[in-house]
């Protein structure tokens, strides 16, 4: 349904009054100005004339530690799944994977709409991640990391990295394919030991540890 389907139903009006409400601004979705034929679900907070005709589901916005062993999905069929290590009733949507060797930082958030803003590899959001491999990194390693490295036919985008000891970094990624890290170092020669992720945008992982959350607020989330 649309907003102006969502009109007509709820005031018994023409199609021609309802476009008309929209032109005028007369609506707010979502604490914005409504727009022609716009989506309607659930979720949405819908206001017409200062009345409130639908409050919608409130958000949810929390940052969890996945820990190594899971698997990032919520297909109940997959052994170690997330959903039956999530803690909660309601249903939530990880923002951001991580394969199931890897642990650290997840969103988690019923917010379709914050959802796409942050996972879209589109978007340019930094996700960032501290990576140990099996052996020593070379500086010329660190440097090829950075400017990007072929994988799966693509050159990776360029990355901040920034060398942590003899066997370890961080590095900066603004888009996510699979296993990308894991293929970058394999293809430079390197094996991950451990793989991190320990930011996503402004969000920081922190003192979490593996398995635990804290809740976050959304203007968080839009830094």
């Amino acid at each position: 349904m649309n907003i102006n389907e969502f009109l007509v139903k709820r005031f018994h009006i023409s199609k021609e009054a309802a476009s008309t409400m929209l032109q005028e601004n007369r609506v707010r979705m979502n604490e914005e100005k409504a727009v022609q034929r716009q989506d309607v679900v659930n979720t949405d907070w819908i206001e017409a004339d200062g009345e409130i005709l639908q409050e919608g589901l409130q958000h949810v916005y929390y940052a969890y530690y996945k820990p190594r062993g899971i698997e990032c999905t919520l297909n109940t069929d997959i052994e170690n799944d997330l959903r039956a290590a999530l803690p909660f009733e309601e249903h939530l949507y990880p923002v951001g994977r991580l394969d199931k060797e890897s642990e650290g930082l997840l969103l988690l958030t019923n917010d379709g709409k914050m959802y796409k803003s942050i996972a879209q590899s589109d978007k340019f959001k930094e996700k960032e991640y501290l990576v140990e491999v099996d052996k020593a990194l070379t500086d010329e390693a660190i440097e090829q990391l950075a400017s990007g490295i072929v994988i799966m036919g693509q050159k990776t985008r360029p990355a901040q990295v920034t060398k942590v000891t003899s066997h370890s970094f961080r590095i900066v990624l603004t888009q996510g394919l699979n296993r990308q890290i894991r293929r970058m170092c394999y293809k430079l020669q390197y094996n991950v030991t451990m793989l991190k992720r320990i930011r996503i945008t402004s969000i920081l992982l922190e003192d979490l540890q593996p398995g635990e959350f804290r809740v976050i607020h959304k203007k968080l989330l839009n830094n």
